[in-house]
């Protein structure tokens, strides 16, 4: 990538816009960053299965934002930001979405559609606006700013264009951390329980595995102090 289809001030935090040659490694970066985060857990119980399953799940969200948004990454390939533009209504999923889905993650299918419906549920409507729907960065690299500057790259885009932007926080932990970049809770919790186990066992509200909470949040037309 040039420099001039970089975002503003990109190349002074070392952030460029990632290809299709970047898909296989940033699924992985993703998988492995996520990997422990209470939602995957309730997602998927059993750790091998986990760890098996991921790549592949999080390779269609990788793709999905290629396709029709855009994904930065670091030159070292050690973190993403998954950005998609949507309008006023949530658009329906991307055609094969379903059978696709089912063939990747087998018997745990049933808690990713809850998991699916529970997002779509709590999504912004009404404004137009960027989705953030992934932003990891690789085990070993937490903790060094690169989240930061991948999140401040995209900001000033949407800064200048006078845009909103929207996410789901995973934990109390992260919504903290957004809400030092100018989000704002948006709505009710998001709080994934009940649905099935992996062969069809329900897991009803109240039981113990009873699922963890997300927190969607909005952050409003910048510019932003900071």
């Amino acid at each position: 990538m040039t420099a001039r289809h970089q975002p503003p001030g990109a190349a002074a935090r070392g952030i460029v816009r990632a290809g299709e040659a970047d898909i296989e490694v940033l699924s992985q970066v993703i998988a492995d960053a996520f990997f422990p985060l209470a939602p995957c857990q309730w997602l998927i119980g059993d750790e091998t299965a986990r760890r098996e399953i991921f790549p592949g799940y999080f390779r269609m969200y990788v793709e999905h934002a290629m396709a029709d948004g855009l994904v930065h990454t670091t030159p070292g390939r050690d973190a993403a930001a998954l950005w998609i533009p949507l309008g006023t209504q949530l658009p329906g999923p991307p055609d094969g979405y379903d059978e696709h889905l089912a063939e990747i993650t087998g018997p745990w299918v049933e808690r990713f559609v809850v998991f699916d419906g529970e997002l779509d549920d709590h999504h912004l409507t009404g404004t137009e606006h960027h989705h953030l729907a992934i932003l990891a960065v690789r085990p070993d690299r937490q903790g060094q700013g690169t989240g930061t500057a991948l999140l401040d790259t995209h900001h000033a885009v949407l800064d200048e264009q006078g845009m909103t932007a929207y996410l789901e926080a995973s934990d109390e932990r992260t919504r903290r951390i957004y809400l030092r970049h100018g989000y704002a809770d948006h709505g009710t919790p998001i709080h994934l329980h009940g649905g099935l186990l992996a062969g069809g066992d329900h897991l009803a509200p109240g039981q113990p595995g009873d699922g963890p909470r997300m927190y969607p949040m909005v952050r409003g037309p910048g510019p932003h102090p900071g």
